[in-house]
């Protein structure tokens, strides 16, 4: 894609690519392997030091890759507030968000980029694996299709991938009011909500995203999510799909080691109606816990393996490349 320079020789870039940080030093350096092998787009990579204290500033001064621009808020400033940082200093058409510990396949912004002008959208989403902190994958199926997405916002939010499987119009961003920083967990799907009143998305449906599970995540606090739920049923006057959120929550009680209080957000979830998928949850459990060989999942019934399997040939390439800092 063209590109016209300005200043110092630097191209400008078709797309903005921001990464917020705070202290994840064992993840960034991967994060910004992935979005540096983005290919067939002009891009440039701010990444938004929010306060870091784990010599994340210092890994990031070794970057000697002149498409890459850091920028640091001292003190801390939260989340939201490190995006519009990065929205405010980004000068592409297009702008994209990256979370600090997830990853990018290398056709992730291209495809993403004519999915929007296919669909004649301001902003598009992109399919995703979840991967474990050895970026293994652990699950994942294809993304639902712009008209479901649009039917469940902003009840529900199905864009997979969180805020690192988006990519939008700069100008509409801008337009909708960026990111509410009241919010950490739910930020993402606040402004898609907004951006929903700009058009459908487009929707890359390749697995291009690695949406990344561990115990350091932030959204694991179960207690903030359910403030922050409040907040934007507040905010955007309805009611918000109560059964989904609650099998959301157990998930993440799930991944932070309780299961106690899993329980309990599953039985309030087929409460609120989710019977069906907290049936498939608490069976995959049961599987897991008794031993897969007792009972065999079957390759026809696992309709997201095969597309899965795109993920792994870039995730092990993504393994493969060299780290930007030296």
């Amino acid at each position: 894609m063209s590109a016209s320079t300005i200043g110092r020789g630097v191209a400008r870039p078709m797309v903005s690519v921001v990464i917020p940080t705070h202290n994840r030093r064992g993840f960034l350096a991967t994060t910004i392997r992935s979005v540096l092998w983005q290919r067939d787009v002009e891009f440039e990579a701010i990444v938004v030091d929010d306060g870091s204290t784990d010599g994340s500033a210092q890994m990031l001064a070794g970057i000697g890759d002149r498409r890459v621009r850091i920028v640091r808020n001292e003190p801390a400033k939260g989340v939201s507030a490190a995006r519009n940082r990065g929205l405010d200093e980004a000068r592409g058409e297009w702008v994209a968000f990256l979370d600090d510990d997830d990853v990018w396949a290398p056709d992730k912004l291209v495809r993403q980029l004519t999915a929007a002008a296919e669909a004649g959208a301001t902003w598009a989403y992109a399919g995703t694996v979840k991967i474990d902190s050895a970026s293994r994958i652990v699950g994942g199926t294809p993304p639902p299709p712009p008209r479901a997405v649009m039917n469940r916002l902003p009840r529900w939010s199905i864009v997979p991938g969180g805020c690192s499987g988006v990519i939008a119009a700069r100008a509409a961003v801008v337009s909708v009011g960026g990111f509410d920083d009241r919010f950490v967990n739910l930020a993402d799907w606040d402004l898609w909500s907004r951006l929903a009143s700009t058009g459908a998305p487009g929707c890359a449906g390749r697995p291009l995203v690695g949406y990344r599970l561990h115990i350091q995540q932030a959204s694991l606090d179960v207690d903030l999510i359910l403030r922050e739920a409040a907040l934007l049923e507040t905010k955007i006057g309805t009611t918000l799909d109560r059964g989904a959120l609650q099998h959301y929550l157990a998930h993440k009680c799930l991944l932070a080691g309780n299961r106690g209080r899993a329980v309990e957000h599953f039985l309030r979830a087929a409460a609120a109606g989710e019977v069906q998928s907290v049936t498939a949850a608490v069976w995959s459990l049961v599987r897991e816990r008794i031993g897969s060989g007792s009972t065999p999942r079957s390759r026809r019934s696992d309709h997201g393996a095969a597309w899965r399997s795109e993920a792994a040939s870039w995730l092990a390439g993504l393994g493969r490349a060299a780290d930007p800092a030296r």
